[in-house]
């Protein structure tokens, strides 16, 4: 994450960079701080590997990606892992295994009841025992032929593949860590943030400019966070409902009114972002268009708060009609994912999530103007 530049004194400095990299640390190294509008490789290459694994964070920093984007959950024994959930049997071979058969259990996640197997209930050496597999195969057929091949990784091990490859290729690669799932968490006497600051703290993650944003659906806890770090945070805002922390609190504010130009304040005094569904931003109208875009990029950039909206995905069903190619039907086909992404850059976004970081990086380019 630190790029540095051969100079009288590079060397030695290289080599503290690489002692960092490897985890034997150097806090007070600065990190160079990432370009203004950041291509997020959302779960790594998502679209090209399977999610949470070290060859999709690879893969998504080799074509392109600034920054790469681990879910946490915690395990057993208090390790954050890489997991979109808590609940892995859609993401990992744990079903196969019989071992853990009888773990299997359901559970009330976020106000809704969850059968399968849980992170919390293995300790981290168990989890290492299982394999990865492709989350949506009819969409992705190509990454399901990496199931079994890779493991669940450690939010540590993401990190030093972070520092490694901004070393190997000169370019600063930020991390984009979310907690998910946090007062569910705390419930069960596993919280995530402090553990998640003290990571980050650790291995040279501090101030305002700092290659990282830390994430969160929730509310409560990134106020938690703050009063621990000056690390960049992000409000994350769903396209309907509310924050679970404010269901847990009976507060019947809903993402809407945290969207709203009041709300968006609001935010600004715990956070320096928000990640909004990008139907906030440019809503679809009935033809499953790309219709009027909302007051939502202006009244954010009002409050002096950055944009970075999800999720930008390469496959058909996930486009807007107009945009769909080949067969439009087809749940495997592309269609015109630079087209989408060359829209909600000139309405105003600061960055974006996507799960094709190449396509991503070439609409950025375009955007600002490279060749």
């Amino acid at each position: 994450m630190y790029k540095f530049s051969l100079v009288p004194g590079a060397a030695l400095l290289s080599a503290n960079l690489l002692l960092s990299a490897c985890g034997g640390a150097s806090s007070d190294i600065q990190p160079t701080p990432l370009p203004a509008k950041v291509v997020i490789g959302h779960r790594g290459a998502s679209a090209l590997r399977p999610e949470h694994t070290i060859a999709s964070y690879t893969k998504a920093i080799e074509i392109g990606a600034d920054v790469i984007e681990p879910d946490l959950v915690s395990t057993k024994d208090g390790v954050l892992v890489a997991r979109h959930e808590n609940e892995i049997s859609g993401t990992t071979n744990v079903a196969e295994k019989p071992e853990f058969a009888a773990r299997k259990q359901t559970k009330k996640i976020d106000n809704v009841s969850v059968t399968g197997w849980f992170t919390e209930d293995f300790t981290l050496a168990e989890l290492k025992t299982l394999r990865a597999k492709e989350r949506i195969p009819a969409n992705r057929p190509e990454n399901a032929k990496f199931d079994g091949q890779f493991e669940i990784p450690t939010l540590q091990e993401v990190i030093d593949l972070a520092k490694a490859k901004s070393i190997e290729t000169g370019r600063t690669i930020g991390i984009y860590p979310e907690t998910k799932h946090p007062s569910y968490f705390k419930s069960i006497n596993l919280p995530l943030e402090k553990r998640l600051i003290d990571i980050l703290h650790a291995n040279g993650y501090r101030g305002k400019t700092a290659p990282v944003f830390i994430q969160s659906f929730e509310v409560s806890n990134l106020k938690e966070i703050r009063k621990m770090t000056d690390l960049p945070i992000v409000q994350l805002l769903s396209g309907s409902g509310q924050p679970e922390d404010f269901r847990l609190a009976g507060d019947s504010r809903s993402y809407a009114d945290i969207a709203s130009a009041a709300g968006l304040l609001e935010v600004a005094t715990y956070a320096n972002g928000v990640g909004p569904s990008k139907e906030m931003i440019i809503p679809r109208d009935a033809q499953n268009n790309l219709g009027v875009p909302t007051s939502l990029v202006k009244n954010a950039h009002a409050a002096n708060l950055v944009l970075h909206p999800y999720t930008f995905r390469p496959e058909n069903p996930f486009l807007p009609a107009n945009l769909r190619k080949g067969n439009v039907a087809s749940l495997t086909e592309r269609g015109d994912l630079a087209a989408e992404l060359k829209i909600f850059l000139e309405a105003g976004i600061d960055g974006f999530f996507t799960d094709d970081p190449s396509i991503g990086r070439a609409a950025m380019d375009a955007y600002l103007g490279k060749k």
